[in-house]
């Protein structure tokens, strides 16, 4: 089985390793960490284990080379450049989406019709540019045809992703997975960010309130969509998210916390932003939603300047 894992940075790094050690996988990431990796090797910690790994790393594919799957865990805003990049990659093999928010799969689509959607809600962390940490974990990973469906082609690679100890289940809504994920996204990372905290402070009651108004216009958002969640109201989520995904990820720092202070372009538009985008195309009112992806942007405005 080859694979390749495109824009492998913390998290891409992460599951190339593990998937290292049951199949043949390379690895494209930004020349800082692919030279460190390639001189000392990568180093895993935390919940999937310590351990280091002769992880194959480049910063670029032959256009002739073929895989049976490359992943996608570049940053969304990096999603339609890697497709350009590597298209004739992607041609012929399952391609699966491991990333944050709502339209990447959408964009791959545009270049394969062998898309599946992946939903990770993991907490990784970068210690050195060939180390990273597996901090916390909101569930298993899932993984399903997108939009919809299951095939042999899914299931084999559920098998896979499972022996290499990667917790992992199958789906046939992983459209609905995603929405679910987006929707996680939507109430913490961005607040997470603009307030520099991490999740778990944002159970105050003044930011909950906050919280509370993100996920119920998310759920007009995905009823006028017509997209099925998970949680039959905004109360049934809202009790989940204090209940178990909130603690299991409470000590967790907001990605974009990290992108900001990096200076980077966020995911914000895939995130808060795109509820907002969806939301006037279908007439539904999402103020709150406009507001945190305005305030975002302004952040990154002033990175800019």
């Amino acid at each position: 089985m080859r694979i390749a894992v495109l824009g492998a940075g913390a998290v891409g790094l992460s599951i190339a390793a593990r998937l290292s050690c049951i199949a043949d996988v390379v690895a494209v990431a930004r020349e800082r960490s692919a030279g460190a990796v390639r001189k000392d090797g990568f180093f895993l910690t935390g919940l999937w284990g310590d351990d280091r790994y002769d992880l194959a790393v480049t910063t670029r594919l032959d256009a002739g080379e073929e895989f049976d799957y490359v992943f996608i865990t570049a940053k969304s805003v990096d999603t339609a450049a890697v497709c350009r990049e590597f298209s004739p990659v992607l041609a012929n093999a399952d391609v699966v989406s491991l990333q944050n928010g709502i339209g990447n799969e959408e964009i791959i689509a545009g270049f394969t019709d062998r898309v599946i959607g992946g939903m990770i809600i993991t907490g990784f962390e970068w210690r050195r540019p060939n180390t990273v940490h597996v901090s916390v974990e909101g569930g298993p990973m899932k993984l399903g045809r997108f939009p919809a469906g299951m095939d042999p082609s899914v299931e084999a690679l559920v098998d896979l992703v499972r022996r290499a100890g990667i917790p992992v289940e199958r789906t046939a809504s992983i459209r609905t997975e995603i929405w679910g994920k987006t929707m996680y996204n939507c109430a913490l990372n961005a607040l997470g960010a603009l307030m520099n905290v991490p999740y778990g402070r944002l159970s105050e009651p003044h930011a909950w309130t906050i919280i509370e108004s993100i996920v119920r216009e998310v759920y007009g958002v995905a009823h006028a969509g017509g997209v099925p969640l998970a949680w039959p109201d905004p109360a049934s989520y809202l009790a989940f998210l204090a209940s178990t995904q909130l603690p299991n990820t409470a000590g967790h720092h907001s990605s974009m916390l990290q992108d900001l202070a990096r200076g980077r372009k966020t995911e914000i538009d895939f995130l808060n932003g795109a509820i907002a985008a969806i939301g006037a195309q279908h007439g539904v009112p999402v103020p709150v939603n406009t507001c945190i992806a305005d305030l975002i942007h302004f952040r990154e405005s002033l990175s800019e300047g």
